[in-house]
């Protein structure tokens, strides 16, 4: 039985925790902290949660928890992620992974040095709609890979209190929405740690004093370069006027054809796989649970031995040195910066 711990008393635990776990066996809510212990008192009753932690490190202290969920602000993955090892927990950390790369190799250096699992919660890794596409690119369907575009937008209102628009707590669009279009081509490509690619360009609109400031970019697009000279353009925003249903598109254009998927982050809500060829065109969709059904259940299998972790280690520095370059070209801070 892996017994989980909380961090924070997020919505996202929601469709991360709750909703998977009706699902699948072998684990138990045990605890949570929050911010303040009469939320987090709430928070366990209204979703059937053992025990509550006075902190955040009393949390960590218990020796009842396997498994602790960082779903923390960004500002505060690297310090709770790195004690939460330190206690002997493992940690499924919520994306993105840090604050910037220097955190990132902290948070890998405290895992390869506590003998712990540590995960980055790029749940639509695990679905079968991204294993089949893996499938596809692996087994040559459309030959060598030359264009990628990938793009995830979707409304994120502002709000007083938004983390999304405060640039100290790790907000902003390509932060926040942009590492999965980054990680999924990133992923496709299957770049090896000094292979990974080179950022051409990037620019950003950028959001107002009375809605996050300079540093917050409500829309992001950078172009990127791998060492096989195959360029991806991801784009992404969060801006008022789109819909609230997520848009999510890849597309991937190789020598023998192309292959166009949508549905990657809320697949179990309509997914398609578009593959084109020589002489011949393949739609299709992927049946499957959510994303966080995999997500916890490759958890499971890394911590039994029936897996090797598919995110974190340094796949997660090389995210977040990219996603660090991205903001750079595009005139603006890195995120650890902002809080400096």
């Amino acid at each position: 039985m892996i017994r989980i711990g909380l961090l924070g008393a997020a919505r996202i635990s929601d469709k991360a925790i709750f909703q998977p776990l009706k699902q699948l066996d072998g684990f138990v809510l045990q605890a949570v902290a929050a911010s303040s212990t009469e939320r987090a008192r709430q928070y366990a009753g209204a979703h059937g949660i053992l025990y509550v932690a006075d902190s955040y490190q009393a949390l960590l202290e218990r020796d009842d928890i396997d498994l602790i969920y960082n779903a923390l602000p960004p500002s505060e993955h690297a310090h709770w992620t790195i004690k939460a090892l330190e206690h002997g927990k493992h940690v499924l950390c919520e994306k993105p992974f840090a604050m910037d790369e220097a955190e990132a190799k902290a948070m890998v250096q405290a895992a390869q040095t506590c003998g712990k699992l540590l995960l980055e919660a790029f749940h639509y890794r695990f679905h079968p709609l991204f294993v089949e596409v893996m499938r596809l690119v692996q087994a040559g369907t459309i030959g060598t890979i030359s264009h990628l575009r990938a793009n995830f937008s979707v409304r994120i209102p502002y709000f007083a209190g938004s983390l999304r628009h405060e640039a100290a707590l790790g907000g902003g669009a390509m932060m926040d929405l942009g590492c999965y279009p980054l990680h999924w081509v990133r992923t496709v490509m299957g770049s090896e740690p000094g292979q990974e690619p080179v950022v051409l360009s990037a620019n950003c609109i950028t959001a107002n004093a009375t809605t996050g400031g300079e540093q917050i970019d409500i829309t992001s697009q950078a172009q990127l370069q791998f060492a096989n000279g195959a360029i991806a353009d991801i784009g992404t925003s969060m801006a008022e006027h789109l819909s609230r249903t997520p848009d999510t598109s890849l597309v991937l254009e190789g020598s023998l054809g192309s292959i166009e998927v949508s549905g990657l982050i809320t697949p179990q809500q309509g997914n398609s796989i578009k593959v084109v060829t020589a002489g011949a065109e393949q739609q299709y969709s992927v049946p499957g649970h959510s994303t966080y059904y995999y997500q916890l259940q490759h958890v499971q299998d890394c911590l039994q031995g029936r897996a090797t972790a598919l995110t974190g280690g340094t796949d997660a520095i090389s995210n977040m040195r990219l996603l660090d370059q991205i903001y750079q070209h595009a005139g603006l801070l890195s995120r650890g910066q902002c809080r400096s």
